[in-house]
């Protein structure tokens, strides 16, 4: 574990160094070394804690900015590539082993979810969730479902994050159509590394 700072005089050198240390490791040398990918996706290890990180980044940026009253500006292809990382890592054998109480919880029999990004390409800001007796999957693309979540994939991915609301149309800009309840036990069985 990292060590933090006493002085608060020294946190900007400390993330300035952390910061360096992160991009180093993440070197195009490295995207290809055979690294531990805990998705278990088509991606390599490298790429996929580079997503993790990314995602920590940007979350607990909005935290941050959210506990100063400042606004958060989040990219729309950014939260749409770290919606895709997280269910990636919500779907995968290793969330199963690590965090077992919520891999049985969002099983099913069949109900689907479906986020939609207004704000990026839908080949991009698509997904379908689906809950099957033997594990939750997803996929990229637009298709009928039990609830769809229809906003921006900023506000997307803040309420995937439990950041907002999902029934607060007002800050967030989601509406949904079809089964609120079934999208709320989504979010609330569904605790994540950057919770």
């Amino acid at each position: 574990m990292a060590v933090l700072p006493a002085d608060p005089s020294e946190w900007q050198v400390w993330l300035a160094e952390s910061a360096q240390r992160v991009a180093s490791a993440c070197s195009d040398d490295a995207l290809d070394a055979p690294v531990f990918n805990a998705a278990a996706d088509e991606r390599s290890g490298t790429q996929f804690w580079l997503s993790s990180v990314l995602n920590e980044t940007v979350v607990h940026g909005f935290d941050a900015a959210n506990a100063a009253n400042r606004p958060a500006d989040i990219d729309p292809d950014i939260a749409a590539a770290l919606i895709s990382n997280h269910l990636a890592m919500l779907t995968s054998p290793t969330w199963a082993m690590q965090r077992s109480e919520s891999a049985h919880a969002i099983r099913g029999t069949g109900q689907t979810l479906q986020w939609l990004a207004t704000d990026t390409p839908a080949d991009t800001g698509a997904w379908l969730i689906e809950r099957r007796p033997d594990g939750a999957t997803w996929q990229p693309g637009t298709h009928q479902a039990d609830v769809t979540m229809t906003g921006p994939a900023g506000s997307l991915l803040l309420t995937l994050t439990r950041r907002l609301p999902l029934t607060d149309h007002e800050s967030t800009g989601i509406t949904i159509d079809g089964d609120t309840v079934l999208a709320q036990h989504w979010l609330d069985n569904t605790a994540h590394a950057a919770d």
